[in-house]
């Protein structure tokens, strides 16, 4: 370890150009020196706090998914050195848009921030007074058409930036309830089926009325395609979630579309202050760290990466129904969370311990394993897992209905 004595008189010795050290000699090793390399360090250890196998998917309470060393990488790489935060996400959105084919893209302070900005961009355009006004939106558009099923707790993102939501049920209903106030057409991927209008009749809608549409694919990655499909079908917006299937930051989102609408919702971040989106802020190592996650998504094998997940649920499957009484349903989820995923119920005659607590002793085991589930099942995914964590948790899970 370095002293502060013999740093201070290295330093001394240093050529000062322009009232500076020389640069040269200011590495992040030389002055991390003085304090413990975080490597070695086990920070939930000191905290006290339990880790865990995930064997239940993206959830934002389980703190999302695992980052690749390339993109913690990045990460670390951008911390490195000063930059313009607005010529960084202009080159960086640059940068995605190309990936994904699109007209142009920004990384957000995750889906939901997306969803914020978004509205906030088609509300103002490229008027910063307006942009300063909100959330007040006396005398601006701000209805937002939304299919009754697809109203869940996360248009609270739309709530924020003053908006009204105006449900409805059929395209007829959607027709009826547009008007001067109308400011945008919002969808739900993971809740496609819970409403009549489907994708083709609602970008119709919103073009016959010069409506922009939003689709929120927060959780919709994978399929890599959806990367691609909903900006190439017509939706003017379109968000995803970066620290999910993606597996960039948590905190940091995509919003793809139309560059007019984009560079709106641009004026709503920072380093502006006086918006809505001033606390949605992403510091550039975030913008590195997804950019990264998402090229090394699109390069990765995914019919290999599918085939992974195929056969860790299968083993897991297997060493549950070994267990009498026990019965389990291997699917995938059609929109969200599109992976293969197991259910596994059982005869409380043969099997003497119910699902809850079985996932309490799960989760309180050595190690401690993540499931979701319900009264009456367990839920598990495998695709937030290491290789070769699928065998700790099938024995363990073994082992409980067992009550060994």
């Amino acid at each position: 370890m370095l002293s502060r004595r013999k740093l201070l008189k290295t330093l001394s010795s240093v050529p000062v150009v322009g009232g500076l050290v020389g640069t040269g000699l200011l590495t992040p090793q030389l002055l991390g020196a003085t304090v413990s390399q975080p490597a070695k360090r086990n920070f939930f250890k000191e905290l006290g706090i339990r880790t865990f196998i995930n064997a239940a998917g993206t959830y934002t309470s389980m703190t999302g998914s695992l980052m690749s060393e390339e993109v913690t990488s990045a990460i670390v790489f951008g911390a490195t050195e000063y930059v313009d935060l607005d010529d960084l996400q202009d080159k960086v959105g640059e940068r995605i848009a190309e990936l994904l084919e699109c007209e142009y893209a920004t990384v957000s302070s995750g889906a939901f921030g997306a969803m914020s900005i978004g509205l906030a961009g088609v509300i103002s355009g490229m008027d910063s007074e307006i942009a300063a006004q909100l959330p007040d939106t006396t005398g601006l558009k701000h209805e937002v058409i939304i299919q009754e099923g697809h109203n869940i707790g996360y248009t609270h993102a739309l709530l924020n930036v003053g908006a009204k939501i105006v449900t409805v049920k059929t395209k007829k209903e959607m027709e009826k309830a547009i008007n001067k106030n109308t400011a945008m057409l919002w969808f739900l991927n993971a809740n496609t089926d819970n409403g009549e209008i489907k994708y083709d009749e609602f970008i119709a809608i919103g073009k016959k009325h010069n409506i922009p549409t939003f689709i929120d694919c927060a959780a919709d990655v994978p399929p890599v395609e959806n990367l691609f499909k909903f900006t190439k079908m017509g939706f003017d917006l379109v968000a995803f979630s970066g620290g999910k299937g993606i597996r960039g930051p948590q905190s940091a989102g995509l919003l793809l579309g139309r560059r007019d609408l984009i560079k709106a919702a641009r004026i709503h971040t920072p380093p502006r202050g006086s918006t809505i989106g001033r606390g949605m802020k992403v510091n550039k190592e975030e913008v590195l760290g997804i950019l990264v996650a998402l090229e090394m998504y699109l390069a990765k094998d995914h019919q290999k990466e599918w085939e992974l997940w195929e056969n860790q649920i299968k083993l897991i499957s297997d060493s549950a129904l070994s267990v009498k009484g026990v019965q389990t349903e291997i699917h995938v989820p059609p929109y969200a969370n599109h992976v293969p995923s197991l259910r596994i119920k059982w005869d409380s005659n043969l099997v003497k311990i119910s699902p809850e607590d079985a996932r309490k002793k799960l989760m309180e085991g050595h190690p401690a394993i993540a499931t979701v589930g319900d009264k009456e099942t367990i839920g598990i995914t495998t695709w937030m897992m290491d290789p070769g964590q699928e065998r700790i948790v099938a024995k363990r899970l073994k082992e409980v209905l067992e009550n060994v």
